[in-house]
C-alpha cells in the first residue's frame, strides 16, 4: 500500500513539471504580446489612460446661455508652465501630426471650421518641398531632384486657443469651452520673421482622442493627466489676443505699432480683458 502510494507521488510530481515546462515553453513561444508585458520600461503596464473613458460634456440647451464672449489666446510655449508642449519624446505638435496624417481628425484652413483641408492641403501645410541639382557620377548628367522636408516641432513656438466664456443660468455658473487649436509656425525668411497658423483643429472632435495621450508631469512621472485633461483644466498660461468686437480688431490693433510701449500696451489690454472676465463673475454674486 506504501509503495502504490509512493508511486502515484512521483508520477503527480512527473506531469506537474512537465505542465511547467509546457506553459514555460507556451510563453516563450507565444505572440510578441506576452513579451511586451514582461520586457516594459516601467513597474507595471500602464493602461488607466488607455482604457479610461472620457466625460462628455454636460448638454446645455440654448434658452440657458444668457451671456456669452468669444476669446482668442495664446500660448507661448518656451513660458516654464508650458514646456510641456516642447517635451523632447512626445511634442503636442507632433502628436496633432500624427492624428492629422491617421485621419482620426479632420482640420481647417478657417477659424471658422467651415473650409476642411483635403490631404493634399494638409502636406503642403505640414511638409516643405524644395528642389536641388545632383551630379550622376555614372552617366555624367545632372538631375533635379525634388526633396520633401518636414515641418519641425521645435518651430511651433505658440498656439493659438478659440474659446468661448459662457453664463449658463441653469447652473448660475461663468463656463468655458474651448472650440479650437491652432499650431503657429515660425520660419525666417531673409531675415524677416513670420509666424502663421498652419490649420485649425476642432477640439470638441479632438477632445476624445487627446484623451488617450499622457502629458508629462514635472512632480510626478505616474500622474494620469491627458491633453484633454490639460484644455480642459486649463493647465498651461497665456495672453488675449482678441475678444469679440464689432470690428474684428486684435488686441494689438488698438495701438500704434511704432509706440515704443507698444508691447507694454498690448499686455495690459490682455489683463484688463482677464479682469473684465472675472468681474462679470464676480459681480453677479455681490450685494
Amino acid at each position: 500500500m506504501i509503495k502504490l502510494a509512493k508511486k502515484f507521488l512521483l508520477l503527480g510530481l512527473f506531469f506537474s513539471s512537465f505542465g511547467v515546462i509546457a506553459q514555460n515553453n507556451a510563453e516563450m513561444t507565444e505572440s510578441s504580446a506576452v513579451s511586451e508585458d514582461i520586457y516594459i520600461d516601467d513597474i507595471v503596464s500602464k493602461r488607466l489612460i488607455s482604457e479610461g473613458r472620457l466625460l462628455q460634456y454636460a448638454p446645455i440647451r440654448e434658452a440657458d446661455i444668457a451671456w456669452q464672449k468669444k476669446i482668442w489666446r495664446v500660448i507661448e510655449t518656451r513660458e516654464k508652465m508650458n514646456l510641456v508642449f516642447r517635451e523632447q519624446s512626445k511634442p503636442f505638435f507632433n502628436i496633432l501630426k500624427g492624428f492629422i496624417e491617421n485621419g482620426d481628425i479632420t482640420v481647417f484652413e478657417d477659424e471658422f471650421f467651415k473650409e476642411p483641408l483635403t490631404f493634399e492641403a494638409v502636406e503642403k501645410k505640414l511638409y516643405s518641398v524644395d528642389t536641388t541639382t545632383m551630379f550622376d557620377p555614372e552617366t555624367y548628367e545632372e538631375k533635379v531632384v525634388i526633396i520633401k522636408n518636414t515641418k519641425s516641432w521645435e518651430n511651433v513656438f505658440k498656439y493659438r486657443v478659440k474659446e468661448i466664456w459662457f453664463f449658463d443660468k441653469q447652473t448660475s455658473m461663468l463656463r468655458n469651452r474651448i472650440l479650437g487649436i491652432a499650431p503657429i509656425y515660425t520660419e525666417d525668411k531673409q531675415g524677416v520673421i513670420l509666424e502663421s497658423p498652419l490649420f485649425w483643429v476642432y477640439y470638441p472632435e479632438a477632445r476624445n482622442i487627446m484623451s488617450k495621450h499622457q502629458v508629462f508631469n514635472e512632480n510626478s512621472d505616474v500622474a494620469p493627466m491627458t491633453w484633454s485633461d490639460l484644455f480642459d483644466n486649463r493647465y498651461f498660461t497665456s495672453y488675449i489676443m482678441k475678444k469679440s468686437n464689432v470690428l474684428d480688431y486684435r488686441v494689438m490693433d488698438y495701438f500704434n505699432p511704432t509706440s515704443e510701449y507698444y508691447g507694454i500696451d498690448q499686455l495690459l489690454e490682455s489683463e484688463r480683458i482677464k479682469a473684465e472676465l472675472f468681474n462679470f463673475e464676480h459681480d453677479l454674486w455681490e450685494y
